[in-house]
Parts: C-alpha cells; structure tokens; sequence
C-alpha cells in the first residue's frame, strides 16, 4: 500500500492588526483548507515580530516582507516563499503577489479628479508599512492628468512620533491651496490628517478631501469624518498566492516577475463627499446622475431635466471630467452594481432589479463589457464566501 503523503505545512507571517491583513489571512486559510495545508499563523518571537519557532517543521511560507531582518528570517528556512507586499527588493529566490500601485494611484487620482479638484497632495509618513511606489504611483497618475502633486516631506522626527507630532503637517497644509485633495498612503496618516483638520477648523471635505490609499473597517468609519478609501483586492491576493506557493512547493520555477492585482473600487465616504467644480451647472448633473444612475437613466434623461443641448453637455462633460455624459453615466452605474455584488448577498438578478435592468442576463452583459468579467465571478473573486 503506498505511503500516505503527509500534509503540507505553511507558516503565514502576516500581520492580522487591519482589514488587509486579516483578508489576506483568510484567504490563505480557506486554500489552506481546501487543499489539506496546515497553517502556522502569525507567529512571534521573544521580541514580538513576526519568527517561525525553530521548531517548526515547513515547507512554504507567505509572508508580507517590510525590513531586512524578515528577509534574512525567511531566507535561512531555504523553503519557497511569497512575498504579499512590495516594501523590500525582489530577490530571485522568493515569488511575489502585490496590489498594483500603478492602478491604485490612477484610481485615487481619478476619484477627487472627478470630484473638481485640481490640487493635489500627497501625505505618506515613513512608518514602515509601505514603500515610496504607493505615493509616487500617485504622483504619476496626477502629473499624466495635467496637474502638480504636492509631496509632503519627512523630518528625522516624523520616525519616530509621527502619529503626535502634528506641527510639520500644520505648516505643509497651510502653505497648499484649496479645496484641496489629498491622497494618504494608507488609513494610519489618513485619520491624523482628519484629526489635524479638526483641531485647525479645517473643513472636510469643502476645504480638504482625505482619500486614504488603503481600507481598513475600523480606522476609516470610527473617523469623523469617516475616511474614503481604495479598497484592495486583498481576498484576491492571499488566494492568488496560496495558489502561487502551491505550485513552487511542488515543483514550478519561482516567477521570475511579481504578480500584480488591480484594486477593487474606492469605498466611498464622507471625507470626500465634494463636487467642487466651476462650471455649477455640471456639477449639478453629475448629482442627478449619481441619484439617478440606478434607475436605468440616459442621457436623454439629463437633456429633459436640464436646459442645455446635447453638444454643449457633450462639450462641457469633456472639459471637465474628459469623459462624455453616457460614459459618466455607465461609471456610476457600475460602481453601484459593484457595490451591491461586493457588500450583498443579492442574487444577480435582484440586483440587476435593483440597479435598473430589465433581466439578469442584460446585466450581466453589461458588467462583461465594464469590467472583463461576469458578476458571478467578479463577486467570487473578491469576496472572501
């Protein structure tokens, strides 16, 4: 009778203190699970970082590398290893699974872009949990869209009491110019530039939008206001590398190039809740639309609720989000699919009901065309059920 292979054993050295690293846990476990793995999760030294016991027998790790001692720790398992973050070097030893930086700053431009601001700053402390690429993806996106980024810059003291020393970033806000829209690299500077705008009588989001660069369920709605922010595809990544540390362990060469997954949508809440356009006329409709999208409108719809001809709405709708009135229209609409699939568990065709279609099948064509894929799968990708 031949010899029962023993389970795979996979240390996971991610930390479980915010809504990404918890998804990326889970996601690894429901592989885990499915594929006969057990899981060493989030173990600690004598120090308190994140070491597998010397005890431990393994045979994979996943891990979210951020300093040169992680790396050195994982290195000398001699085991496969995929690296969940983009903070440290891609050595040729070890495989990585990243959120696409380049994708998660064009969405948070494109996010206060379509809000009518058209100044921009950057605020990403150096606190160790992200690389420069998030906040210069961000500047990229907003210098290819036409305008300047304003970049906060660090002091030796920001290391170290960065989260209480708020004097540097009161004197960087008072020298921007408003309204202003702000992209902070994740929802830790995030809530101290609420918080430091609150104390200055700073009015979010009329004077200062605050999009934070990653979501957490905690940090963004116990904050007043609560924070808007990208929501990554964080399920998605864990399982993708489960499944990359599933084929390295039995045999496939390490991808020599890092696997990029694009973020979901910005979850939209009260700290960019603006339309702070020129034109008032416009930004009116944009207000009609975002009620209305869900009803199944048309541009035919904005023709009849506001004096103005189609050309001239074609024309302004191009000044001022470089997109036309149905394209708009399609945007919101989608966006509002996206959220009923992500944040429910309606059928396809109770949302295709509520979102204005007439069957499930005219959405779901619909959502192919939008977003490359069927509701179905879009849901089962990025959830964690």
């Amino acid at each position: 009778m031949p010899k029962a292979h023993r389970p795979r054993h996979v240390g996971i050295l991610v930390e479980t203190d915010d809504s990404w690293g918890r998804n990326v846990v889970d996601a690894v476990c429901r592989f885990a699970q499915s594929n006969g793995w057990t899981v060493l999760i989030a173990p600690r030294d004598s120090q308190g970082r994140l070491r597998l016991p010397k005890v431990w027998k393994g045979d994979g790790i996943i891990a979210s590398l951020r300093t040169t001692s992680s790396v050195q720790h994982v290195k000398n398992w001699r085991l496969p290893v995929v690296d969940v973050g983009i903070m440290v070097p891609k050595y040729d030893w070890l495989a990585r699974v990243a959120t696409d930086d380049t994708a998660r700053g064009k969405m948070a431009f494109e996010h206060l872009r379509d809000r009518g601001l058209t100044h921009f700053a950057c605020y990403a402390p150096p606190i160790g949990r992200y690389s420069d690429i998030r906040s210069e993806a961000f500047a990229a996106a907003v210098h290819a869209g036409g305008h300047e980024c304003a970049m906060y810059e660090a002091t030796p003291d920001d290391a170290a009491g960065w989260l209480t020393n708020y004097s540097n970033v009161r004197r960087w806000l008072a020298t921007l110019p408003r309204p202003l829209g702000i992209f902070a690299a994740d929802p830790y500077p995030a809530r101290q530039l609420i918080e430091i705008c609150s104390f200055d009588s700073i009015r979010i989001p009329d004077e200062v939008a605050v999009l934070s660069g990653d979501d957490d369920e905690l940090l963004c709605n116990v904050a007043s206001p609560q924070i808007s922010a990208v929501e990554l595809a964080s399920h998605r990544l864990g399982e993708t590398a489960a499944g990359m540390l599933a084929r390295i362990m039995n045999g496939s060469p390490v991808p020599k190039r890092p696997k990029l997954i694009a973020p979901l949508r910005v979850r939209e809440r009260h700290s960019t809740d603006i339309l702070a356009m020129a034109d008032d006329e416009i930004a009116e409709i944009l207000r009609f639309i975002r009620d209305r999208a869900s009803m199944g409108i048309t541009v035919s719809d904005l023709l009849r609720a506001f004096p103005i001809s189609r050309r001239r709405l074609e024309q302004r709708f191009r000044a001022e989000l470089d997109r036309s009135p149905a394209e708009e229209i399609r945007r919101v609409r989608m966006a509002y699919v996206s959220r009923l699939l992500l944040d429910s568990d309606k059928a396809v065709s109770a949302v295709a009901a509520e979102a204005g279609f007439s069957t499930g099948a005219s959405l779901s064509q619909a959502f192919r065309q939008h977003f490359g894929t069927t509701p179905g799968e879009y849901r089962k990708q990025n959830r964690a059920t």
